[in-house]
């Protein structure tokens, strides 16, 4: 059979009017890496990274100051134009954090609970309750989040002694992927005691080892039906976090297992945030499951290109796509089903410029100075010239206006 399995089905979650689940596109959302207290600079980059197309962004809720600051990042936001939800990321004390700020509290469109960093014993359960109590009275969604460097040491130990016992006992790694499965299930059965419905429930269960965290989601999808956040922790610095976090969260992806990723890249330093919903967003449209931005097929190259023409162009191209998305979005709907094609050469490259919506098939080493474009499978002309870049940007730029735009063709009337 060709394509992913079939998407399971989850409870859905309305998380600021992003809905998270229930049959829903899957969401890309990220966080932020500024200290929340400091305003200016998180809501630049909160600003910053819903531009890239971050539908939900996590901010962290950490001590007094990062939490009287919430709301007036929220109205700020909001004057920008930026509607993005903003979810709260809650440690140690986010009981107190929420109760002793009930301005916070209400800004956030959801609250992060990791159930490992909430007390231990009696006091566990008391600042986990008073978490879900205030997220019940303000109607807020919680993402109930395990992590295996901060597991509920108390349960693991519960887990590892009843293991010591079993005639076969499990591997070391098995004893933590059901911790780890059956925190977050608890916990989430613990906030529906307290009153919490299911559609305000969404469970995370995070590691930093691909094969580690295939294993626990494909548990913990098999164990219930609450809406799932994918995302490799720790995953790493560039192409490591980049590979790795593919790795792991599309393979789940195309078992059906998943309703809203996070791609975690460990920045470079004073490095671009946005990468993570790039790549986010480049893995969703690879794998055919959404389309964010207009695809560019571009040739890698070879002996026969040893001009860089086209590697200059179908970068051009790419940057100008992407960084006019979020105008084109709202100017040309529907822009971002769109496909170009930038080849190096007669090999492949007038085939694949034809199956492009709009292609081009420059010389390569030894060829005519000449370049066909197709238009929807059809040739259009031939560019020639030192400026052929530029030709060939402003026919983009025409084709997406006549397709798209106010000059696009009217159907017949009836």
């Amino acid at each position: 059979m060709s394509g992913p399995a079939q998407r399971k089905t989850t409870v859905g979650v309305d998380v600021g009017g992003v809905m998270v689940g229930g049959g829903g596109p899957i969401v890309v959302q990220s966080m932020t890496n500024t200290d929340t207290a400091d305003i200016d600079a998180t809501v630049r980059q909160v600003a910053a990274l819903a531009r890239a197309g971050s539908e939900i962004v996590r901010i962290t809720v950490d001590r007094d100051e990062a939490a009287a600051a919430v709301p007036h990042i929220r109205d700020r936001l909001m004057v920008r134009g930026v509607n993005v939800p903003l979810v709260g990321d809650f440690h140690y004390i986010g009981h107190k954090l929420l109760s002793d700020h009930p301005a916070c509290a209400e800004a956030l469109a959801k609250y992060r609970i990791n159930p490992g960093n909430v007390g231990f014993k009696d006091k566990r359960d008391k600042q986990f309750s008073q978490m879900i109590e205030i997220a019940n009275r303000y109607d807020k969604p919680v993402r109930i989040g395990v992590n295996w460097g901060s597991l509920d040491q108390e349960l693991l130990t519960v887990l590892m002694d009843e293991n010591a016992g079993r005639t076969e006992p499990w591997s070391a790694a098995h004893v933590q992927r059901e911790a780890i499965i059956r925190s977050a299930i608890l916990s989430a059965e613990r906030a529906e005691e307290l009153g919490m419905g299911r559609d305000k429930i969404i469970l995370s269960t995070k590691v930093s080892d691909v094969q580690q965290l295939i294993s626990v989601y494909q548990e913990l999808a098999v164990r219930c039906d609450y809406a799932l956040h994918l995302g490799l922790t720790e995953a790493g610095m560039g192409s490591k976090g980049i590979v790795a976090s593919s790795a792991a969260l599309g393979i789940l992806l195309q078992q059906g297992i998943g309703d809203t990723i996070r791609i975690s890249l460990t920045p470079e330093p004073d490095g671009d945030r946005t990468l993570e919903v790039k790549v986010a967003q480049e893995l969703l449209q690879t794998m055919g499951f959404r389309q964010f931005v207009p695809v560019v097929a571009a040739c890698p190259g070879c002996g026969r290109t040893t001009s860089t023409t086209f590697q200059t162009l179908a970068k051009d191209i790419q940057d100008h796509l992407s960084t006019s998305m979020p105008e084109w979005r709202e100017k040309y709907p529907g822009v971002e089903a769109m496909s170009v094609a930038v080849m190096g050469c007669i090999v492949n490259g007038p085939g694949e410029s034809k199956h492009a919506d709009i292609g081009i098939s420059l010389p390569g080493t030894g060829e005519t100075p000449s370049a066909p474009v197709f238009i929807e499978g059809q040739k259009v002309t031939t560019l020639k010239g030192a400026d052929v870049a530029d030709q060939f940007k402003r026919m983009v730029a025409d084709y997406i206006e006549n397709r798209f735009g106010a000059g696009r063709a009217k159907p017949a009337a009836e």
